[in-house]
């Protein structure tokens, strides 16, 4: 079985936010991983054979993701 995800980034104070955070975590993407950025909404699409990887997988990019915002909002004051 083939699971295809996207996982929309955006954020309410300043779209330039969910662009950063999304960019900074794309070296991480693996192979068939897609970053894209449009209008300030980042998206991040993937496609895995096993529930598991994908719990995984979403669960270390979102800790990723919070840990790159709040370096953003820190950083952009």
């Amino acid at each position: 079985m083939r699971i295809r995800t996207t996982i929309t980034m955006k954020s309410p104070q300043a779209s330039m936010i969910a662009e950063k955070v999304a960019l900074s975590i794309a070296p991480d993407n693996f192979s068939g991983m897609h970053t894209k950025v449009v209008d300030g909404i980042a998206q991040i699409s993937f496609t895995t054979q096993k529930i598991t990887t994908l719990i995984a997988t979403v669960d270390d990019l979102l800790m990723n993701a919070r840990i790159a915002e709040e370096v953003v909002e820190k950083t952009d004051k």
